[in-house]
């Protein structure tokens, strides 16, 4: 994959800033791309004369850039062809080097599996799976029971559902990804909040779409800045149910107000995980054209592979049509054991939530002992913190982090441009003492950055 030099100026922001002679500062930002997965192993980088241009410095500075992390590993070059992304030592991305299994992962936002529930519902799975040998078990729209438990679901939230507004995936990710591939063309703009989910960047940016930023700031939503944007906009792709990763939730007002002019994805999959207010109502309710996208993976598993579109019949008929190319449905034992959870109204638990209210409140004490100077907002809802430190540290602090027993997912991850380098995501969701002691081994990792450690880790795994 090629990337040209445009693209990599955007991702390298305002480089030039900080101390030393130029060619470092450029070759130390490159490698944090390099190691952040902002550029993708394998990659070819524009020439150096390209890059030369477009960031207006002179080409010996990026080739004495290019040259520094060809000794460090980071690029391979060959005569005649662009400079490629690699690792030193051809280290796996899958396998982050000084990782064991005593490393606290904090990239994975996602709860414990409750396995007395998740029993039940399978019990009750297995029960009724003979229902279903007659027939082929291909069905690309989703079985009937799971499709009238999701259409019940939208009905107790206030939102009149029927079971022909329902289309049945493996999990919300894939749901946007049939989306994307229905409602997108290549060059086409999408409105997106900044921050937002990695995945969804990621799913955009490979449909070859272009994505409109519009800043989800401690005061929420500017539904008149959404609006502005909506008019140029192509495809909205919004988290306004405690907001991945901030945890912050759309009012009712901004819902009100929005009536954006494009077509408009909201991501659902934290709607149950009110923490501190009542559940919002669906967005769906102050936009009728809007499509809604959940699954069960943040309110009971992960492992529990299930999402699902709501939708107009029409689009929904499109997805249909074109989902064989990817898969042929979605697996029936997970689908009844999920109609299983929505029929008892089990994807919101009190105890679940009480929990997540206390792992939250030990996660922001332990911040506030170890790391005062992070600031730390408590979300309404949600799963995860957004946490802000003092300087732009983010990138290098994943980097460097698991060296001392813990992986982060860097600020940068969630936005486009380089972005939320002074922020990083923090879920909630380990018990409290491997929370504090998660944040002890973050603390001194910014320690040691402080006194110039530099890190060779890949980034971990996001979900």
């Amino acid at each position: 994959m090629k990337i040209s030099s445009h693209a990599v100026a955007r991702m390298l922001g305002p480089w030039q800033q900080g101390p030393g002679p130029a060619h470092q500062r450029l070759s130390d930002k490159l490698r944090l791309l390099i190691l952040d997965g902002r550029l993708s192993l394998g990659a070819a980088l524009p020439s150096e004369r390209d890059l030369a241009t477009v960031l207006g410095t002179s080409r010996t500075t990026v080739g004495t850039a290019f040259r520094t992390l060809v000794e460090g590993g980071y690029l391979a070059t060959r005569a005649r062809t662009r400079a490629t992304v690699r690792l030193p030592g051809d280290t796996a991305a899958d396998a982050p080097a000084g990782t064991d299994t005593e490393t606290i992962d904090l990239s994975f936002a996602a709860p414990s599996a409750p396995v007395e529930v998740l029993h039940a519902a399978f019990a009750t799975a297995l029960e009724q799976l003979p229902r279903h040998f007659e027939r082929h078990g291909y069905d690309r729209y989703g079985i009937v029971e799971l499709r009238e438990a999701v259409a019940r679901w939208y009905r107790r939230r206030g939102l009149p559902t029927g079971p022909d507004q329902i289309l049945i995936t493996s999990g919300a990710q894939h749901a946007l990804a049939l989306l994307t591939r229905v409602l997108l063309s290549p060059r086409d703009q999408v409105l997106i909040d900044h921050p937002t989910y990695p995945h969804a960047i990621t799913t955009f940016t490979q449909a070859r779409a272009r994505l409109l930023p519009v800043a989800v700031t401690c005061s929420g939503w500017d539904a008149e800045q959404l609006r502005a944007v909506g008019r140029s906009a192509d495809l909205a792709y919004l988290i306004p149910d405690f907001h991945n990763p901030t945890g912050m939730c759309m009012s009712t007002s901004v819902r009100e107000r929005l009536g954006l002019a494009c077509p408009t994805i909201v991501d659902e999959t934290m709607a149950d995980l009110a923490l501190d207010a009542p559940a919002p109502e669906p967005f769906a309710l102050h936009m009728p054209a809007a499509v809604s996208i959940g699954s069960v993976s943040k309110s009971v598993w992960g492992g529990l592979r299930i999402g699902w579109i709501r939708a107009r019949p029409p689009l929904l008929e499109r997805v249909e049509r074109s989902r064989p190319t990817t898969d042929l449905g979605t697996p029936v034992v997970e689908q009844l054991a999920t109609a299983a959870l929505l029929n008892e109204d089990l994807t919101g638990r009190p105890e679940t939530l009480h929990r997540l209210r206390g792992r939250r409140d030990a996660l922001r004490q332990a911040l506030a002992e170890h790391l005062p100077d992070v600031h730390a907002p408590r979300p309404p809802g949600g799963i995860t913190l957004w946490a802000t430190f003092p300087g732009p540290i983010s990138s290098r602090l994943a980097a460097v982090a698991p060296d001392h027993g813990v992986t982060i997912a860097a600020g940068p991850r969630f936005g486009i441009g380089g972005a939320f380098e002074r922020n990083i995501r923090l879920p909630y969701t380990l018990p409290p003492d491997q929370l504090a002691r998660a944040v002890r081994r973050l603390a001194r990792a910014e320690q040691a950055l402080a006194r110039g450690a530099t890190g060779t880790h890949v980034p971990a795994p996001i979900a």
